[in-house]
This record gives structure tokens, C-alpha cells and sequence, in this order.
């Protein structure tokens, strides 16, 4: 099941990640795909506040992994754009460290492989800045209403 959502402006961005946030439940993973700038954290930010996260959620591009536990599912978001094996990721352990909570990868499509069933967004930027994103969901997800976040 792919859903497709147009988002206009940065907040609408943000928007559809706290409109994906209460379908999400302990042990699921999304792969966050797209090029540098397109709203990969931001969304992750969107996700997170909706998840309960107090305060600010940066990019893990250099520390590689942070994990909050103070929503109402631990998150970890992970960006694995330095990563240089898969080795390296799989060092991370944030598979097992995620497995009660939710589990986000920033250019998730590097270690796609690796990841168990899971919820790939794809961004896009359009000719006038507007994200495009789809979201590619598993059979295990048809019973979610991914439709909901076009709303």
C-alpha cells in the first residue's frame, strides 16, 4: 500500500508526522528516505511531539543516534548518512534498543536491508520547494488508515 501526500510548507510537513504518529506502536521502524533538506528531521520532530517528546529534536548526523524516553513510546532516531558499512549500523544495536519503542532511520534506503518490516518514506521536493511524500507501507500495515494523512 502506498499513500502520497503533498505538503505545501514545512509545517504541513511536520503536520502529517504528528497525523502518523498515533498509528505507530512499539517495535516499528520507519526509513526515512530523501536528499539532504527535504524535512527528514523535521518530520522525525513532528513524530516525536506527537509521541509526547519535550523539547527540541536535532539531527543525529554527528552523534549518529538519540534516543527519548519521555513520550509515550521511546523513540530512537537514527541517521545513518555516515555510516560507512553495514557493520557500523548493525554496531549501533539501536534494532534491539528500539524494539520497545519506535525506531526512526534518517537515508533509512543505506541500511533498507537490514531493517525488519517497515514504514519507508519517501521525499521528494517538487519544482515550487513543496514536499512530496509517499509512504510505502507493508502488509502487516493495511489495517493502519495511512489514508488519514492526507487529510
Amino acid at each position: 500500500m502506498t499513500v502520497r501526500v503533498v505538503c505545501p510548507t514545512a509545517e504541513d510537513t511536520y503536520a502529517v508526522a504528528t497525523r502518523l504518529a498515533p498509528l505507530l506502536r512499539a517495535g516499528d521502524v520507519v526509513a526515512l528516505s530523501g536528499p539532504m533538506g527535504c524535512g527528514k528531521t523535521l518530520f522525525t520532530g513532528g513524530l516525536a511531539a506527537a509521541l509526547g517528546v519535550d523539547g527540541p529534536v536535532p539531527s543525529p548526523t554527528f552523534v549518529l543516534e538519540r534516543r527519548y524516553d519521555d513520550g509515550f513510546l521511546p523513540l530512537v532516531h537514527v541517521d545513518v548518512y555516515r555510516l560507512g558499512s553495514y557493520n557500523e549500523f548493525l554496531d549501533l544495536g539501536v534494532l534491539d534498543a528500539a524494539s520497545d519503542g519506535v525506531l526512526v532511520v534518517e537515508w533509512g534506503e543505506a541500511v533498507e536491508s537490514l531493517l525488519p518490516e517497515h514504514l519507508l518514506v519517501r521525499f521528494e521536493i517538487g519544482w515550487e520547494g513543496e514536499r512530496l511524500l509517499s509512504f510505502v507501507a507493508p502488509a502487516s500495515w493495511r489495517s493502519r488508515p495511512l489514508e488519514e494523512l492526507a487529510a
